[in-house]
């Protein structure tokens, strides 16, 4: 089986099991340090989920955060994220029902 651009499908870890997370962000924009303070907060408070938190170069103003190689952000969409939606999006992957204490409020 295939998806529409005819690569395979994600494989998506079953519950419990470690996740990646790629942020891919515009060099041209010079928007790294954003991506990093982003992938800071994401590895602070999933420490335990995450196996693997990538930074992926990229062009054309593109601000995508993936989990699991599927999209949960993108900038064009969505403009961009405060940390605690993405945070949420993540933790309903990799950590259904967690708490996210006081970014929950």
């Amino acid at each position: 089986m295939t998806t529409d651009n005819g690569t395979p499908p994600a494989t998506v870890p079953p519950a419990g099991q470690p996740h990646r997370v790629q942020i891919e962000y515009c060099t041209q924009c010079r928007w790294l340090p954003r991506a990093a303070w982003l992938a800071q907060e994401l590895l602070t408070t999933f420490e335990q989920e995450l196996t693997e938190l990538a930074l992926r170069p990229g062009t054309g103003g593109v601000f995508v955060v993936r989990v699991d190689d599927e999209v949960v952000w993108d900038r064009r969409e969505q403009g961009f994220p405060e940390p605690t939606a993405v945070k949420r999006l993540v933790r309903d992957r990799v950590a259904p029902g967690r708490s996210l204490g006081h970014s929950e409020r």
